[in-house]
């Protein structure tokens, strides 16, 4: 019978990695500790009912080599032996995996632990320095995601290990600090009373802005997409998305740095996902840099924290993909999250 056990030994190769998002699940197969990862063309949520179906047709009709484990990144808290995914139909079960699969044992993780072990060790062609300051390598980073939502993770180093830290800072609740957001702020859409920090930062944190801008000024919003607003933004055809990107990076970086503050993350804050590379012309502006450091009484310490936007397609896999082959450099807890036959 398949059982749960809290046990970090390595998992065994051949390992298939997985990160699944609400829209999109990208898989590749380490084969062995030396191997580079294979990567596998990325599967649409949509187009499966589950995510075993996904794996069968995506990764395991498209090789002879037979995974024996799996470790798989998910949007979505994990408890429990059935794990439903925040933004798509999909039900994460572990048992099955290991009888409908062939597996031996199945590792599940929250998607911004694997982006904060990606940062560990990322190279310097895999992220872009937004402004100048001097990195500390082995102190603590953030690592923030603008998506679908918010993500958020800390990654502590200490006693020689880097240590992953999951939360739900993307939940934190966020306040107008000029005239101007006085001025938009009461057009914002809340939840239940109460502005988020993901009400503004994700894709529809980004049209949440733009149509409240528009409101306050009188105006009828024309877009409705954050790829509409983002791409008006940056070509600068209009002006209300202009004024939306050099908000949302205000935001970010307010919002980046009190995760800086929470974590004293002297070792530098990263800006993951897809949106953060897309709008980075915007971050580059002097809008981010200016509302991370903007931390009285501390902004002298805020000017010392590096910020970086991560540039790798595959970061979360990346950062799997450097678990699996080393997991004692890692301080990651897989107490009722690892699955194992026997």
């Amino acid at each position: 019978m398949p059982r749960l056990t809290d046990s970090n030994h390595p998992l065994p190769f051949p390992i298939l990695i997985g990160d699944i998002g609400g829209t999109n699940a990208r898989f590749s197969l380490l084969v062995d500790v030396y191997a580079e990862p294979r990567e596998f063309p990325i599967v649409q949520t949509a187009d499966y009912a589950t995510i075993d179906e996904a794996i069968q047709a995506g990764v395991l009709d498209r090789t002879s080599v037979q995974p024996r484990s799996a470790v798989l990144a998910i949007a979505g808290p994990i408890q429990g032996d059935e794990i439903p995914l925040t933004n798509c139909d999909w039900v994460v079960r572990p048992k099955a995996m290991l009888t409908g699969l062939g597996l031996e044992e199945v590792l599940v993780v929250n998607d911004f632990e694997a982006q904060a072990l990606a940062i560990a060790t990322i190279a310097d062609e895999h992220r872009e320095a937004i402004g100048a300051s001097e990195e500390m390598t082995l102190a603590s980073k953030v690592v923030l995601g603008p998506g679908t939502g918010l993500g958020v993770a800390g990654l502590i180093h200490a006693q020689h290990t880097w240590i992953p830290v999951p939360g739900e800072g993307g939940h934190v609740d966020v306040g107008p600090r000029t005239a101007r957001d006085q001025a938009i702020f009461p057009h914002l859409e809340p939840i239940e009373g109460r502005i988020s920090a993901e009400q503004l930062l994700c894709g529809r944190g980004m049209v949440n802005i733009y149509h409240a801008i528009c409101l306050a000024d009188g105006k009828t919003p024309k877009y409705t997409s954050p790829a509409e607003v983002s791409t008006a933004g940056l070509s600068g055809t209009d002006p209300d998305c202009v004024e939306t990107l050099s908000l949302f990076a205000t935001y970010l970086g307010r919002v980046a740095g009190d995760m800086a503050l929470v974590f004293m993350a002297r070792g530098g804050v990263y800006l993951a996902g897809g949106i953060s590379q897309k709008i980075l012309p915007a971050l580059r502006r002097p809008e981010f840099r200016a509302a991370f450091e903007d931390k009285a009484p501390h902004s002298a310490l805020m000017r010392s924290i590096p910020t970086f936007v991560v540039t790798h397609p595959l970061a979360a896999l990346a950062g799997l993909a450097a678990y699996a082959r080393t997991p004692s450099r890692f301080g990651l807890g897989t107490e009722g999250r690892r699955w194992r036959k026997g």
